[in-house]
């Protein structure tokens, strides 16, 4: 039995440079992993693949990611072994957080070594790109990278700070389809310089000043509590606040981890109930 965890992910920057000929959009991320994650359990078993969750709301269907990630690889290598998956679902669903793209990943790693596979890293990423445009991050070895093409391009960022957060997810869910459909390109956008040299020195300034997303517009007019909430977070002295992802959750930028537990709990006496409050950092090895 293998136990692994699927840790979540921040776009700490996220700039959309348009639509490619195959229907997605080019971008341009920072990915930033952190520390709220799922857990997978791999259990061998006879042939058939089968996932439970602890979630009763979440599919275990086919529709759901990890049994695409199972059957892409039993399929791939051809092997005659199954598997008993369990998920214990902790990453917001329809959130912008990468879990299900993360459950994904974790599965490939988590089979490969149940079964005793010899994958090489260009293999399972070539896997990973099939499944979903974020899959590839969650495989890298570091917590930052650079996303490129519709994000599965991955340029590991070295030697980079553990940075705190706040994270803020309301009720409402979001599809990263319909956020991306209703996307409006307004124009040429920064380069990742600035943030990339922001994590070379440790600048919280530096860093503040480049999170953006350029779909957080249309993220805001289908759920517009976002604007609540990052109006919130800045008033509770953040640094900075960004939305990751198609959205709806929002993060806050805290100096350190004290920092963070002080706006979580000011966050917690001006807030709905219905607001999920979480502290998280950067999930290094």
């Amino acid at each position: 039995m293998i136990h692994l965890r699927a840790p979540a992910k921040l776009n700490l920057s996220l700039r959309v440079l348009g639509k490619r000929p195959d229907g997605y959009h080019e971008i341009e991320t920072l990915f930033e992993r952190i520390d709220l994650a799922d857990e997978l359990t791999f259990e061998d078993g006879p042939r058939q693949l089968t996932l439970t969750c602890s979630d009763p709301t979440l599919s275990c269907g086919e529709d759901n990611l990890i049994l695409k990630a199972a059957r892409l690889l039993q399929a791939t290598v051809g092997a005659s072994r199954g598997a008993r998956i369990h998920l214990v679902k902790r990453i917001p669903v329809a959130a912008g957080l990468g879990g299900g793209s993360s459950d994904a990943a974790t599965t490939l790693m988590g089979l490969s070594r149940l079964w005793g596979l010899e994958l090489e890293p260009p293999q399972l990423r070539s896997l990973a790109a099939q499944l979903g445009s974020d899959v590839p991050f969650f495989l890298s070895e570091t917590p930052f990278a650079i996303g490129r093409g519709r994000g599965e391009l991955c340029e590991p960022i070295p030697q980079a700070p553990v940075l705190s957060h706040v994270l803020v997810v309301p009720n409402e869910r979001l599809s990263t389809k319909a956020v991306y459909e209703g996307f409006s390109l307004t124009g040429a956008p920064p380069s990742l310089t600035m943030m990339q040299h922001a994590l070379s020195n440790g600048s919280l300034r530096e860093l503040a000043e480049g999170l953006g997303n350029d779909l957080a517009p249309e993220a805001i007019r289908r759920c517009p509590v976002i604007t609540l909430i990052q109006s919130h977070v800045r008033a509770c002295g953040c640094v900075g606040a960004g939305v990751s992802g198609s959205g709806p959750a929002v993060f806050g930028l805290c100096t350190d981890g004290t920092h963070a537990r002080t706006v979580a709990a000011l966050l917690g006496t001006r807030s709905p109930r219905t607001w999920r409050i979480e502290l998280v950092r950067t999930d290094h090895p």
